[in-house]
């Protein structure tokens, strides 16, 4: 593949910083929750309800937010997106109920994820065959953002109004973007899409919808239980464990940034399958050692690899749909509303019967499926 000139204009870097924007408030509230949970008296159960509630709101989302999005249009929607997670979020600050605080999280998923279906569909519209580099700088700058949010979090924790200033500041970046970028028109679809055709989205998109929930689950199940596996397997203190989380996400920044420029100069496919051969590789010295710093290097190795896995399959996904893309970026949502929602569960349920290590042996299933999936479609997708 030859390289191609990229070119970024003032939606290309609101698209950035909107979905950083979306970002942030999906990772802050794992952080927050035990301040929530000590506060309001609240049991295990009825914390993780929170992060629940926000993913069930994603899958709302995915089934049908492209509906609303066609009739109100792209640009009211992505508005209504952003200012609706911030007056959710808000809501969530001065909630003094767990009810309030968990319909609060919803609303921040249900509303907030709108801004999930539509920049990758209008990034798409926007650059093309480029919309790989395009999707992959902008989980990059997510990726960025997304890490201070747990750091924002502990810092405001000892100020006068707590971790609550943590959403408070993230809650008037909308305002800062809209004064900013004023009325940005936003690209819209080469041909207008019907209301009603779910059917319309070709066979092989939905192989790479597969594809997504595979590659997001491989993401936060290293997120979700890595700690607990380093812990519990390889005998490590609990805050050095918790803090090696911070080596796959810090991986993950690099990767992102590495395979945005990579794809400017060699299939999509070529690099998914080095970014997977690569997560692989990653993974056997996670899972296969009992030496800490060995696991260590593994799930740094592995954040790597797994990092350009998500949106170089969605760049994939939403280029063959063709003119379909707000659709089929909706079933994207979907498909990573999924994948939160689902496998870390599975996966702490594995553990429950069968113990942390063997548990982890489904990321290498997974990982498996996605390079199966991706090697036989190679010949029938030209990116």
């Amino acid at each position: 593949m030859t390289t191609q000139t990229f070119h970024r204009n003032r939606f290309t870097w609101l698209a950035y910083l909107l979905l950083a924007f979306y970002g942030y408030f999906l990772n802050i509230l794992g952080p927050i929750t035990p301040f929530l949970k000590h506060e309001l008296k609240l049991s295990y159960t009825v914390s993780s309800l929170h992060f629940t509630a926000f993913a069930v709101g994603m899958l709302l989302v995915g089934f049908g937010g492209h509906i609303l999005i066609q009739r109100i249009g792209r640009q009211r929607a992505l508005w209504l997106g952003a200012f609706g997670m911030s007056v959710s979020a808000l809501i969530l600050i001065t909630g003094q109920t767990a009810a309030l605080t968990i319909a609060a999280s919803f609303c921040m998923g249900l509303v907030g994820s709108l801004i999930l279906v539509i920049i990758p569909s209008t990034l798409s519209d926007q650059h093309g065959a480029s919309r790989a580099v395009a999707l992959s700088e902008a989980n990059v700058i997510s990726s960025l953002v997304s890490t201070a949010a747990p750091l924002m979090v502990g810092w405001t924790a000892g100020l006068p109004g707590g971790w609550r200033l943590a959403l408070g500041a993230g809650a008037i970046f909308p305002l800062l973007m809209r004064l900013g970028f004023g009325n940005t028109a936003l690209p819209q679809p080469a041909s207008p899409q019907k209301d009603s055709a779910p059917a319309s989205l070709p066979i092989l998109f939905w192989v790479y919808w597969v594809a997504i929930v595979l590659a997001v689950s491989v993401e936060f199940c290293m997120i979700s239980w890595s700690a607990d596996y380093f812990e519990n397997s390889l005998n490590m203190q609990r805050v050095n464990a918790a803090q090696s989380v911070s080596l796959f996400l810090a991986a993950m920044i690099i990767g992102r940034m590495s395979v945005s420029r990579l794809v400017q100069r060699f299939s999509v496919h070529n690099v998914i399958i080095a970014s997977i051969v690569l997560a692989s590789i990653g993974f056997a010295l996670f899972w296969m050692t009992n030496i800490p710093s060995v696991g260590l290097t593994g799930l740094f190795v592995m954040g790597l690899g797994v990092a350009g896995m998500y949106p170089l399959i969605l760049s994939l996904a939403i280029g063959v749909a063709h003119n379909n893309t707000t659709q089929a970026s909706a079933r994207a949502t979907l498909a990573s509303g999924t994948a939160i929602l689902a496998l870390p569960l599975v996966l702490g349920r594995l553990a429950d019967m069968a113990g942390i290590r063997q548990a982890y042996g489904v990321v290498g299933i997974l990982l498996v499926g996605v390079f199966l999936i991706v090697l036989i479609t190679r010949k029938k997708t030209t990116v």
